[in-house]
Parts: structure tokens; C-alpha cells; sequence
């Protein structure tokens, strides 16, 4: 007796058994699993984006019927016609850097959030759109591009003096971006060394030193619009309220590369950021090397917002509001996170502007205005649910 009821016990299922008992019906496998549906919304923000791209690139001033779009991207840029002209000359290229700018600054507010380990972070808390736009503004008032002549004849004096005049107005067109550019790695790099200690990145002293950067270089910023002119504070104003009116196949081949960079490694890193989440010590001990992901992330973030704001101006708010409404579709795992919110912070930028172009026409709304008063709210509501402890 005893014996048949062992031998029962043993052939029984158990809750821990991976298949059916012997004889029971197979249950019915679920219409969908919970990652196949991440996916699909994923792919379904991508077909938003490539959407919303399309709409984006026909409507306007000049507005190019949707049904035309694919014959004049098939056709090139050497096609006949005003449309071709305006569709490969303005068009495209801001599309395009609206899509690389909304995903740069994206994935930057998401690496940051993940690195800190604070959910209120974004490219702000380092100081880098502060130091790009002081580096900017620095180049509007006291005429950097003005110095670029003498430079570049110095330069290439001692070995090739012919190609001085063509370095001249280079460097002179570039040099609003280059100086918002180093703006914004030299912040970096005070902040990082402000918060080293012991060869180790304090993330309380990371977060105060980036404070201080962005009232630092605020302060300056306005001194630099106390001083300026009436032509040059009416460029500074419109440069800093952010706008994609400017942009150029160049422009957009400046922002592509450093952003490509950065969704690269946040993908490369995905693994190791869902890690830090447990802490640095625990995070170190499973073999993430924690100081290089923290220095290399901060010096990738830094190149990227410093390249969208040197062609785009001040886009804020993007970085902290996009990561936590991908959050709410496809979950905390940053091997979804990463692409999901490059796709939906590119789409986002893409229609904001559109509204900016279209809600005025033919005047144009700064983008950047646009997006800051989209997101006060949500950002209002996300601090919100950070003190009741929701986040």
C-alpha cells in the first residue's frame, strides 16, 4: 500500500513540472506572449515614424502631395521640378535631423537615467546642453567665426598656404557648432573630475557638480545677451528656443555620426545597465566594469547633445519625458528600451516640428518652445508620482 502510494507521488506532476501529466490535454498555448507584444508595439512606433516622416516631408509652405513622396525619393536629388528641389534640399535634411536629434537626445536622457540610477535625470543634470549653449553663444557675440580667417591662415601657412582660403570660410560657417561642440565637452569634463574621488565616480557629487555647471554657465549665457547687439540677440534668441530650419545633408552627417555612437553602445551596454539597477556594488560583482561604462556613457552622451544642440538649438525636456513614456509600453529591460525610445523620441521631434510648421504657416513656431510646453506637464506628473514613490 504504502509502496503504490510512493509510486503514485512519484509519477504525479508536481507545480515545478514542465509538461502536462500523462493523458491530460496539452493546454492551449497563449493567442500572444508578453514579448511578442513588446515587439509588435515597437514595430508599430517604428511604422508611426516612418509615417509621420513621410507626412513631415510633403507638408509645409510649399506642401508636396504624399502620393508624389515616393517617386521623387526614387527619382534623387538631380530630378526636375520645384517639388524635387524642395523635397531633397530643405525637406530631407530636416526630417532627418529631427530624427537624429530626437533620438540622441532620447537614449542620452535614458543612459543617464539608467547610469544615476535617478529617474528625474536627463542631459541637463550633467550640464551639457548648458555648456553647449554657452559655447554657441560665445561664438554669436564675441565673433569666433570672425577669428577663424587668422586662424586658418596660421595653420596652414607652414605647410600649405593655398588652402588657407578655403579653410577660412569653413571654419567661419562652423563655428557656432564647434564652439557649441567643445562647450559642451569641456562641461563634461569638469563635471566627471568635479565627482572623481579615489579613482571612483560619486553619483551625489555628479549630480550637484552638474548643477553648478548649468547655473554657471546660465550666468554666463546671460552675460553674453546683456552685451549683444540687436542682430546678434535676435540670432541668439532664435538659436537658443531650438529650430530645425537650418538643416543641411552636412549638418545631418555632424549629428548622425556622434548619435549613431551613442545608440550603438546604449545597445552594446543594455545588459549592463538593467545590472546597475541593483546597485554598483552588486552590478561590479556580476562583472560589469562599472567607472568605464560611467565614463565612456558620459563622454558618448556628451558628443551627441553637444552635436544636436550645436545644429538644432535647445531642445529640452526630451531626454527626461521620452525614456519614461517607453517605459509604460514595452517594460524596464533596456535591450527593448534602447531602440524603443530612439524611434519614439525621433518621432516625437519629427511631429513637433511639423506642428511648428504648420500651425502658424507660413510663419514658423521654435521647435524647441513647442516641445518645453509639451512636456511641462508630463514632467510636472512625473515628479509627482516620484514622491508618492511610483517611479
Amino acid at each position: 500500500m504504502a509502496t503504490a502510494v510512493r509510486r503514485g507521488a512519484r509519477q504525479s506532476p508536481t507545480r515545478w513540472s514542465s509538461g502536462p501529466a500523462a493523458g491530460a490535454p496539452a493546454p492551449s498555448a497563449p493567442p500572444l506572449s508578453r514579448f511578442s507584444s513588446r515587439r509588435l508595439r515597437t514595430l508599430g512606433i517604428f511604422g508611426l515614424v516612418i509615417l509621420s516622416s513621410l507626412v513631415a516631408s510633403g507638408a509645409g509652405a510649399f506642401s508636396i502631395p504624399l502620393r508624389e513622396l515616393p517617386g521623387l525619393i526614387a527619382a534623387g536629388p538631380d530630378a526636375p521640378g520645384v517639388e524635387a528641389a524642395v523635397l531633397w534640399t530643405i525637406r530631407l535634411p530636416r526630417v532627418g535631423l529631427g530624427l537624429a536629434a530626437g533620438a540622441g537626445l532620447s537614449v542620452a536622457g535614458l543612459l543617464l537615467q539608467a547610469l544615476l540610477r535617478n529617474p528625474l535625470a536627463s542631459p541637463e543634470v550633467m550640464g551639457v546642453s548648458a555648456g553647449a549653449a554657452l559655447g554657441a553663444a560665445a561664438a554669436i557675440v564675441v565673433g569666433l567665426p570672425a577669428l577663424a580667417a587668422p586662424l586658418a591662415s596660421t595653420l596652414a601657412a607652414p605647410w600649405a598656404s593655398p588652402l588657407a582660403p578655403l579653410l577660412a570660410p569653413l571654419l567661419a560657417a562652423a563655428g557656432v557648432p564647434l564652439a557649441a561642440f567643445a562647450g559642451a565637452l569641456l562641461t563634461t569634463g569638469l563635471v566627471l573630475g568635479a565627482a572623481r574621488r579615489a579613482g571612483a565616480t560619486d553619483l551625489t557629487a555628479l549630480l550637484l557638480a552638474g548643477i553648478a555647471a548649468n547655473a554657471i554657465a546660465g550666468a554666463l549665457t546671460g552675460v553674453l545677451v546683456f552685451v549683444a547687439d540687436d542682430a546678434q540677440l535676435r540670432s541668439l534668441t532664435f538659436w537658443s528656443l531650438g529650430s530645425l530650419g537650418g538643416a543641411s545633408w552636412a549638418g545631418l552627417a555632424a549629428v548622425a555620426l556622434p548619435v549613431g555612437l551613442l545608440l550603438l553602445l546604449s545597445a552594446r551596454v543594455a545588459r549592463d545597465l538593467d545590472l546597475l539597477q541593483l546597485g554598483e556594488v552588486d552590478a561590479a560583482l556580476m562583472g560589469v566594469p562599472v567607472e568605464r561604462r560611467k565614463t565612456l556613457s558620459a563622454v558618448a552622451v556628451a558628443l551627441a547633445v553637444g552635436a544636436v544642440v550645436a545644429a538644432a538649438g535647445g531642445l529640452g525636456f526630451l531626454g527626461l519625458v521620452v525614456p519614461h513614456l517607453a517605459r509604460l509600453w514595452v517594460g524596464p529591460l533596456h535591450r527593448e528600451l534602447v531602440p524603443t525610445v530612439a524611434l519614439l523620441g525621433a518621432g516625437v521631434l519629427v511631429l513637433a516640428d511639423l506642428a511648428c510648421r504648420t500651425v502658424a504657416a507660413p510663419a514658423e513656431l521654435p521647435v524647441g518652445l513647442f516641445t518645453t510646453l509639451l512636456a511641462t506637464p508630463a514632467f510636472l506628473m512625473l515628479l509627482r508620482q516620484h514622491l508618492r514613490g511610483r517611479l
